[in-house]
């Protein structure tokens, strides 16, 4: 079957989930699922599972369903994971450094390559065995080593400055934890915004309203 044109964000973002359920069940050994139980475990219907995955060529046979490793490696591989892209962290705050530390890049298409700071007492310390430098170096260092990705841990006061840096010696995608937006500058970069302030509020609102249809009741 051949592949959609213009796939929609929407599809694109359930992908991981569907990445992160089949890696779940393929280390539960289960060899095959039918489209009716994936669309279960990721609260969708079965008509879309079978839709989301026509779009990269359909993976499933009639009457079988889907053999869950194969299928786990076709999103692997549409996902890009099993690549390497260069990338660097800017910021080794309490955010970045958590970050760092904890984050398995190497299983999600990425290699951190470089950690970048502006404050003397964070520079020259090591977090997961990657030394951090001064943000000075970051456009000789991008360049030597060839880096496409840029994780932003730093205030919105100075995410502008950096970018302009690192769109200059060619960056073009970023992974942006400030509340700069950086499409608004540079239209052809790539970015994926992350508002952790954003989902909090809205588990508040989900909350708030939870809890009147409660008292409504």
């Amino acid at each position: 079957m051949a592949k959609c044109d213009n796939i929609s964000m929407s599809v694109i973002r359930r992908l991981p989930r569907y990445y992160r359920f089949l890696s779940e069940l393929d280390n539960q050994n289960v060899e095959r699922i039918s489209s009716n139980k994936l669309a279960e475990i990721m609260h969708v219907t079965a008509s879309q599972v079978r839709q989301d995955l026509n779009c990269f060529g359909g993976f499933g046979q009639q009457g079988y369903g889907y053999a869950v490793k194969q299928l786990k490696d076709e999103i692997t591989n549409i996902l890009g994971l099993n690549l390497s892209h260069p990338a660097i962290l800017v910021g080794a705050g309490n955010l970045g450094k958590a970050i760092a530390a904890h984050m398995n890049f190497n299983r999600l298409g990425f290699e951190l390559v470089g950690i970048f700071d502006k404050d003397s007492n964070i520079i020259g310390t090591s977090i997961n065995g990657i030394k951090v430098q001064g943000d000075d170096n970051i456009e000789s260092f991008a360049a030597d080593n060839k880096v496409d990705t840029a994780f932003l841990c730093i205030p919105k006061s100075g995410v502008e400055y950096i970018v302009e840096k690192l769109y200059n010696v060619g960056i073009r995608s970023f992974w942006n934890f400030s509340h700069y937006d950086i499409t608004n500058t540079f239209e052809d970069a790539i970015v994926e915004n992350v508002h952790l302030s954003d989902s909090l509020m809205t588990l508040c609102y989900r909350m708030n309203e939870n809890k009147e249809k409660n008292l409504g009741a």
